[in-house]
């Protein structure tokens, strides 16, 4: 079985790590696997996965993921594997056109990894978008949410949809060392409670809520955000009007978020809209308590474990954080986090391969 993977890029995010993840476990199963990304050969996960040299990375070289010209290099690649899986927006509409323009009869499938998308607002881009999910065997959905969403939004048969939960390697976060207080930053002590965020700087994300919540709490609490993205900027004014720059810390991108996570008290996740929320299975992965918005998706993955808070909303937010680290009594805080301990044992990076396996399989024998 030859698969090739196609996402734009494999720099961060959560599609890109489960590129990384899985791919070498799909190889140690006998399946070839190899990935076309759209721009250069960089970014982190690229390079990670380069180290592994377990596979074969093709670049398009794009100048531009708009660029129409995409169409015309996918298509040398589609009759070299049996299935082609896609990842992402703009990835998913070139393929697809690839094909048609090609007359390849390859086996198409892609990951839905998001609940919502601006495109789905405006009329013709929903039509266009339900044109195009239709030309795909198979639609992979990170959660339920993710599927009773397209299921909402587009007229797609429900043999064409999957559920596929996203994993992680959870000894990775089990058993990361623990980092220095003060390796993580100067202002940072042993007597800090000590919350993480872990997120890409992007409207979704919302680390504005979580860094307003800051002003509500102890001066001894301490935020570290983690990542980088086009809204940085906008976050770092947002801490000096509020005069937080000792007790917020942008750390920009990490090769050791397993070691952060567990250093840390708590893992907070307070974006607008998710499809899952893979940060929150390895904060709970790592045995700490996770804080996370009440958005479908994400919310699915965690309640009955960690907590919810309404979206947007950093006072409710900011006494979940005070009902976990101001209690004298620590049996609330460990009770948490034991919850959030068993609850990431169901999202093992294995269950997720062999359901992919399976998928490919039954899609090719047919």
């Amino acid at each position: 079985m030859k698969i090739l993977q196609v996402i734009n890029t494999l720099d961060t995010g959560g599609a890109e790590k489960l590129l990384l993840e899985t791919i070498p476990l799909f190889i140690e199963k006998g399946i070839q696997v190899d990935v076309l990304v759209f721009e250069g050969m960089q970014g982190i996960c690229l390079n990670k996965l380069q180290e592994l040299n377990c596979c074969s990375i093709y670049s398009l070289n794009s100048k531009s993921l708009y660029s129409p010209f995409n169409v015309f290099k996918i298509i040398k690649y589609l009759n070299k594997y049996d299935l082609i899986h896609v990842h992402l927006f703009h990835a998913q509409y070139w393929v697809v056109l690839a094909k048609i323009l090609s007359f390849s009869k390859v086996k198409l499938v892609f990951t839905e990894h998001s609940t919502f998308n601006r495109r789905r607002q405006i009329p013709f881009f929903r039509m266009l978008d339900n044109f195009i999910y239709k030309q795909y065997d198979k639609i992979v959905c990170i959660s339920n949410g993710v599927k009773n969403e397209l299921i909402n939004k587009f007229k797609l048969s429900l043999s064409s949809l999957e559920i596929i939960e996203n994993g992680i390697n959870i000894n990775k976060f089990q058993n990361a060392v623990l980092l220095n207080r003060a390796d993580i930053h100067e202002l940072i002590s042993d007597q800090d409670k000590l919350l993480v965020q872990v997120s890409k700087f992007r409207p979704e994300k919302d680390q504005s809520t979580v860094i307003k919540s800051m002003s509500l709490l102890p001066d001894h609490f301490k935020l570290i955000l983690v990542g980088e993205g086009p809204l940085r900027n906008e976050c770092e004014l947002l801490v000096n009007v509020l005069g937080l720059e000792k007790r917020v810390f942008f750390l920009g991108n990490r090769n050791d978020v397993e070691s952060i996570l567990k250093t840390a008290h708590l893992s907070i996740l307070s974006s607008h809209w998710e499809g899952f929320g893979l940060v929150a299975v390895e904060g709970m992965a790592a045995s700490k308590p996770v804080i996370v918005s009440d958005v479908t998706g994400l919310s699915e993955v965690v309640v009955g474990a960690g907590l919810l808070f309404e979206k947007g909303n950093e006072l409710q937010l900011a006494n979940k954080v005070r009902d976990l680290l101001l209690s004298e009594n620590l049996d609330y805080y460990n009770e948490i986090s034991n919850k959030c301990k068993i609850r990431a044992q169901q999202f093992d990076i294995n269950n997720m391969v062999s359901n992919s396996i399976n998928l490919y399989n039954n899609l090719l024998s047919n």
